[in-house]
């Protein structure tokens, strides 16, 4: 139940239905804020550096290879989709959690005090976390009955150099598996192959991003769901510093490469499924 109509939460997500068995899932792009977040957010916070910037348009060529795609209409600063709901951390190196109180760098995200209350954070969870997993579990259920199989594909980004969360800088492509757990080997080499066939951008399989709650929670290859996770560095499509811009160019190039990935995918699914064509 919402804490007064003044914070009722409008629409979550933003979700474009695709004809072919993919889901492009992108939690992280959204910029909304509620009242409360936005009034307590500490200055090195404000820009909302930590956002997963232009990550829909990028990827908005997945339409014409008929994938549907769901996108987080809130910032991770009111809540965090990608992590799990009782908060429990997906990595032993430095991370954030469901509701960031630090950024990447490790600075403050709240001004002193200024935090959301439990009761304002537990509807952040009822009304913008559960609707989003919601809609992913109902799109890879329809997926499967329709095809008998689904593919789910967790598409992110970051700055390419992290002190705080990685050495050096970052592979431009980080798939990401749950070390091998939630899709089928195969799928793996396939889009390692895919990779090792271009020189213009570096990748790596399972390195300091092995997938996040999504992709752990919903890759399930023994039940025909196949998930995959790609954190790409953001220097490879925009400017990393404000106002954030992005670059046609450079995007235009990780396209290139980033289209072959996701045919590589359906082409992979309808081979070992049999299931019409890609």
């Amino acid at each position: 139940m919402s804490l007064s109509a003044a914070n009722v939460i409008a629409d979550p997500y933003h979700f474009i239905p695709g004809t072919s068995p993919i889901l492009i899932s992108i939690p992280h792009a959204g910029t909304h804020l509620t009242p409360e977040v936005a009034s307590g957010l500490s200055d090195a916070a404000l820009p909302l550096s930590d956002t997963d910037w232009h990550i829909p348009r990028l990827y908005d060529f997945a339409r014409a290879l008929g994938a549907s795609i769901l996108v987080g209409q809130y910032s991770r600063f009111v809540i965090d989709l990608n992590r799990p709901s009782d908060d429990k951390p997906l990595y032993t190196t430095a991370t954030t959690g469901l509701y960031p109180d630090l950024l990447f760098d490790g600075r403050a995200t709240f001004k002193p005090e200024m935090t959301p209350t439990d009761a304002q954070r537990q509807q952040y969870l009822d009304e913008i976390w559960q609707p989003y997993h919601q809609k992913i579990q109902s799109e890879l259920a329809r997926m499967k009955q329709d095809f008998g199989y689904a593919l789910l594909f967790d598409a992110h980004s970051i700055a390419s150099m992290i002190p705080r969360l990685f050495d050096g800088q970052l592979p431009d492509l980080n798939l990401g598996t749950n070390s091998g757990e939630s899709c089928a080997p195969e799928l793996s080499e396939i889009l390692e192959k895919t990779c090792q066939q271009q020189t213009r951008f570096t990748h790596v399989l399972n390195g300091r991003f092995k997938g996040g709650y999504i992709t752990r929670a919903y890759g399930q290859p023994e039940n025909d769901i196949h998930a995959v996770q790609l954190e790409l560095a953001q220097v490879n499509y925009m400017e990393e510093i404000e106002p954030f811009s992005y670059s046609e160019d450079k995007a235009a190039e990780l396209q290139a490469l980033l289209k072959p990935l996701l045919a590589g995918m359906l082409a992979w699914g309808s081979e070992r499924y049999k299931q019409g064509a890609v």
